[in-house]
């Protein structure tokens, strides 16, 4: 087993705690893991990638080569625009439908839309809204980790057991609307 996973938004949204859970759930499983960060300005705003690999094999690359991603994982539709010259021919596209609108001139959403339907059925994802009725807006980035799961090659269950790890400092109501959120999101890709 071997997947290559784009993870792509901008700062504050919450990409590297996508990219802890899933590194968390691979090592538990036994999994190889490489990681790449992209951090943009240190402020909220600027771009933010990471290129995750994960095999049950020895890895020797960090970085994703360009038609080889098995999944594009964004929280900011124009991100994941950015990456699909990463894409396999089998990959998949998951992105949140709202934008962060962070140039003066960021494309109109028909024409992200129209781009993002060219690969084929990106799964599309309302996660704002779906992580307000979770019980916390700030959850939206494990919303799109729930709409990628199927694509990993980890089990549901052990992300879940990630974001348990992940947040359960800060106590049982933000890890039981962090999971919740993480569902919801899986329901979007598995139905």
């Amino acid at each position: 087993m071997q997947k290559n996973i784009i993870l792509a938004g901008v700062g504050g949204q919450g990409i590297l705690s996508i990219a802890a859970v899933i590194d968390w759930a691979a090592l538990q499983e036994g999994l190889e893991i490489r990681q790449a960060e992209v951090h943009g300005m240190s402020q909220r705003g600027g771009a933010v990638q990471s290129h995750l690999r994960i095999a049950d094999h020895e890895l020797y690359a960090d970085l994703i080569a360009f038609g080889t991603a098995d999944l594009i994982l964004s929280v900011e539709p124009l991100e994941a625009l950015r990456y699909l010259p990463y894409l396999a021919p089998d990959g998949h596209v998951a992105t949140a439908l709202e934008p962060f609108v962070n140039i003066p001139d960021y494309p109109p959403m028909e024409g992200i839309l129209a781009e993002l339907a060219r690969i084929g059925a990106p799964v599309l994802v309302p996660a704002a809204e779906i992580a307000r009725e979770a019980g916390s807006a700030r959850a939206s980035n494990m919303v799109m980790l729930g709409a990628g799961a199927p694509f990993t090659g980890i089990a549901p269950d052990k992300l879940e057991a990630g974001i348990e790890a992940l947040f359960g400092a800060k106590g049982r109501e933000v890890v039981d609307s962090n999971i919740r959120a993480f569902r919801r999101g899986l329901e979007l890709s598995t139905n």
